[in-house]
């Protein structure tokens, strides 16, 4: 007989580290957006170089939640303050379980009055969902999830199609799209602007580091405006980013995107285990990395390690509050980048061409073969972090991963990555069996691009 729910599951499985090695959902796919739209590495020069157009229409889940107690549904469930958050304003959203860790992140939109969407990964969207429905919230929740990765056939749609413009000829292609000189929109505030005679919610946003907005509208209206951006775009050497290059853009500025959710363990969280279904994200999603304990609360992290400390606000009451307060910020670890040594690539990369054992493959430009990545970082055979989210930079010429390593391991530190499984490598179907290697990797500043340090506004991405 099949499983109710999460909790129910657990149970059969007995150790949820195992269970989540060895799923066999497969690679974690950008859905419908094609793999290249020219190839991956002019892809990635654009935002650096010209400007680039992402999709974001299909890989993210859309929450929207109205009504008196929205603002409070937010307020109470993530470590942000919303003191101050009016109509036209956005903020990375970071909700906590009840031990003060992770669940995850995303964006919360205040588009009208007593009307919020939060667009971001299952983690964090399950969340609220879980809230809103059983909190006593006066608030109604919509969900639009994201798009399969096989729709079998059948027509794609959304509620909104999702655009970001990004890089150093974003405003004058805005520009020349808007009909002149468009609204001053100041970081992650939104505003209008006119495309192809519409009128388009903005916000002022920077997924590549570089400037630019995300525009969103009603799906009916996506091919429209695409064509009208593609169109403009031609002068200002505009290029479209297929689902291969767009993940890798986190790797120049800084985001990690899928940390394990802290769901599977303690009793106040018993209740969201059983309201889970056993084969939604947190019961079929995969764990992947040469780091392996049999302790799932070892995956865990708190905000401090994912660089959200500058985030917490001790201004209201919120879910994992008084973990929070208890924790020594000083102690925790921090996030930075890790820049691998290119002889070691090449070393790991060139066993495939020998017979015998060989290295885990890496798939350029986003060598990450699980949901969430958590490889061993050392330091003079100790373990002292976790490379989390690893991927080709063109523009840097360098492999990269997004870590995060113990606040004593300073900038410029020579430290080991630990590549592929233990034992020859889990169960999962995006692991042949390999042997492992250590790769020395520099500790680098997050953001890695100069560009993104210098154009973010402080806080956002940066404070590691």
């Amino acid at each position: 007989m099949g499983q109710q729910n999460l909790e129910s599951l657990l149970e059969s499985v007995g150790n949820p580290v195992d269970m989540l090695r060895n799923s066999q959902i497969g690679a974690y796919v950008y859905p419908v957006v094609p793999s290249e739209f020219s190839n991956w590495r002019d892809e990635q020069r654009a935002w650096r170089e010209s400007c680039v157009l992402f999709d974001q229409s299909h890989h993210m889940v859309d929450i929207f939640i109205e009504g008196p107690d929205a603002i409070k549904l937010a307020s109470d469930t993530a470590i942000n303050s919303f003191a101050d958050f009016p109509v036209n304003r956005a903020k990375q959203y970071v909700p906590c379980s009840h031990d003060g860790h992770i669940i995850g992140d995303g964006i919360l939109f205040h588009l009208e009055q007593n009307k919020l969407v939060f667009v971001g990964r299952a983690p964090c969207a399950n969340w609220i969902e879980f809230q809103a429905a059983t909190g006593g919230y006066d608030v109604k929740v919509a969900k639009d999830d994201r798009s399969p990765g096989n729709p079998k056939g059948q027509a794609v749609n959304r509620i909104n199609y999702r655009f970001q413009i990004q890089g150093p000829n974003a405003r004058p292609l805005i520009e020349k799209m808007h009909g002149g000189p468009f609204p001053d929109i100041k970081f992650f505030y939104m505003d209008s602007i006119n495309i192809a005679g519409r009128p388009v919610r903005a916000l002022r946003h920077g997924m590549s580091g570089a400037p630019g907005l995300e525009i969103w509208g009603p799906y009916a209206e996506r091919e429209e405006i695409r064509e009208a951006i593609i169109e403009a775009g031609e002068e200002f050497g505009l290029r479209q980013v297929g689902n291969r290059a767009y993940a890798t853009n986190t790797l120049e500025s800084g985001w990690i995107p899928s940390p394990l959710p802290a769901v599977y363990t303690g009793e106040q969280m018993k209740a969201y285990r059983e309201w889970l279904p056993a084969n939604g994200y947190e019961a079929t999603g995969s764990l992947g990395g040469s780091f392996y304990s049999d302790n799932i609360e070892d995956y865990y992290l708190s905000p401090f390690e994912m660089g959200y400390g500058s985030f917490i606000k001790f201004d209201h009451q919120f879910i994992g509050r008084e973990a929070l307060e208890k924790m020594d910020p000083g102690s925790q670890r921090r996030k930075v980048t890790l820049q691998w040594n290119s002889e070691d690539v090449i070393k790991a990369f060139s066993s495939l061409f020998e017979s015998g054992e060989h290295y885990k493959y890496f798939d350029l430009p986003l060598s990450n073969y699980a949901s969430a990545s958590y490889d061993k970082v050392l330091s003079n055979g100790d373990t002292v972090g976790f490379s989390m989210f690893s991927g080709y930079s063109y523009n840097e010429r360098s492999m990269l991963s997004l870590a995060t390593v113990d606040p004593r391991i300073e900038l410029g530190t020579e430290v080991i990555l630990v590549w592929g499984e233990e034992n020859g490598g889990s169960k999962k179907t995006t692991v042949e069996r390999h042997k492992q290697i250590e790769i020395r990797a520099t500790v680098s500043p997050v953001p890695f691009s100069r560009m993104a340090r210098e154009e973010y506004a402080g806080g956002w991405r940066t404070d590691s």
